[in-house]
């Protein structure tokens, strides 16, 4: 065998990626494209386990592609964070990155949430109001310029400004778009007088967004320490059942945003990603054989606790209760190893190599995946769409399948092309 103590992998810092977590990324967001193309097919076609679990306790596939995303990007966390701590930056730059990073995921997750707007009451389409939106958000938050560090300066600039030129329009677009919103009664995302923002939630980018917030803090508070990051976990899903019991009911914060389930729940999931991705980052954890025990005793752990706490509030993603989060880590920590043992152990590049490329700008991949529907009925083709799943199981889970890797692949071409998606 070559799984040996002495075999050791460079630590991540030495080489900038570790290919299993981009990989995870890619196939995550593959899947997160898949599941929710085969959602618009008919229930008649598509078995129940294929779709989000309805019931009381209990969770499918689909509900775990959320939690893997959440995951993922606490994964991210220590490699973008101490990134920025190798190089010095200082600590109020780093918190401004993150709150305006957590504002973007916001705006973006709040407009999605208002994207059917009422065509007779704004007197225009409303699946063009929804194509313009995701449009723009891409333009918004795009940089665009050659792949290769070695150019002249001169060129540099140019595309600079033209980043620059692009985000402008993508700006300007969403605000047009947010004050000409008209919805059912004439409801608006964005008042002036009184000012206001409508929101019945966050989506998924905003929910992203909050967690992503709550963990950025914990990692500049206790770097890589790997206790204190468990215990943060536990202190976050304590959180639940306190706000359950109407601790939060006074506390203005709760008037925007769920403290159990969104800064409580969720953030726990982002922040079990940092705890297991420190062991890329630990000097202590550089063999082989100490990063899949390690693993393996997360995954051990964490089902446990599911198993423990699955009594008291069941198994729900849409309430985000503390078993459902806990599973999820669980299962995606063991996807995490799997890839981690054919990417970076035995490198399999057929198999990691597309995952890995395809995870390395999946904002502009789900972006594009939602504004596919809308672009759809813009062009005519919504009712042809449609009806490629109608026939059978097969048609669908090929329509959705096709779907998902011909956007992966459009994702992949503008990015090598120099197009990309920068929070």
């Amino acid at each position: 065998m070559r799984l040996m103590t002495a075999t050791t992998v460079a630590p991540a810092g030495s080489s900038g990626r570790i290919v299993s977590v981009d990989a995870l990324r890619g196939f995550v967001m593959f899947t997160m494209i898949y599941v929710n193309d085969i959602a618009g097919a008919s229930d008649k076609i598509v078995p129940p386990w294929m779709k989000h679990f309805h019931g009381k306790s209990g969770m499918t596939f689909v509900d775990l592609v959320f939690p893997a995303f959440l995951f993922i990007v606490g994964m991210s966390v220590p490699f973008a964070l101490g990134a920025r701590l190798t190089k010095g930056e200082p600590l109020g730059k780093m918190v401004l990155h993150i709150i305006t990073r957590t504002l973007a995921l916001l705006a973006i997750g709040i407009m999605m949430v208002n994207e059917s707007p009422d065509s007779e009451v704004m007197g225009w389409s409303a699946a063009l109001w929804s194509t313009l939106m995701f449009l723009s958000a891409i333009l918004a938050f795009s940089t665009i310029g050659p792949r290769s560090a070695v150019k002249e300066e001169t060129m540099l600039s140019t595309w600079r400004y033209v980043s620059l030129a692009l985000r402008g329009i993508g700006f300007v677009g969403l605000a047009w778009l947010a004050l000409a919103f008209r919805g059912e009664n004439g409801r608006r995302i964005i008042r002036l007088s009184p000012f206001s923002i409508h929101t019945e939630w966050y989506g998924i980018l905003g929910l992203i967004g909050w967690a992503y917030l709550v963990s950025s803090i914990v990692y500049l508070i206790f770097r890589g320490n790997r206790v204190a990051l468990l215990g943060c976990i536990v202190l976050l899903l304590c959180l639940y059942p306190a706000d359950r019991n109407g601790v939060f009911e006074n506390l203005m914060l709760a008037q925007y945003v769920g403290i159990g389930e969104t800064l409580g729940s969720q953030a726990s999931i982002t922040t079990a990603g940092m705890l297991l991705a420190s062991i890329l980052l630990a000097s202590d954890r550089t063999s082989v054989r100490a990063r899949i025990r390690f693993t393996l005793l997360f995954v051990a752990g964490f089902a446990a606790a599911a198993l423990l706490l699955n009594p008291l509030y069941g198994i729900n993603k849409n309430n985000a209760t503390p078993s459902w989060c806990l599973w999820s880590c669980a299962i995606t920590a063991l996807f995490w190893l799997a890839f981690y043992w054919i990417s970076d152990i035995r490198h399999v590049g057929f198999i990691a190599k597309p995952f890995s490329i395809a995870g390395q700008n999946v904002l502009l991949a789900y972006l594009l995946s939602e504004l596919l529907p809308s672009a759809l009925s813009v062009l005519h083709f919504g009712a042809w769409y449609g009806h490629v799943a109608e026939a059978n199981l097969a048609c669908a889970i090929t329509r959705s399948t096709v779907c998902a890797t011909l956007i992966l692949i459009a994702a992949v071409v503008l990015n090598r092309v120099g197009f990309r998606l920068k929070i």
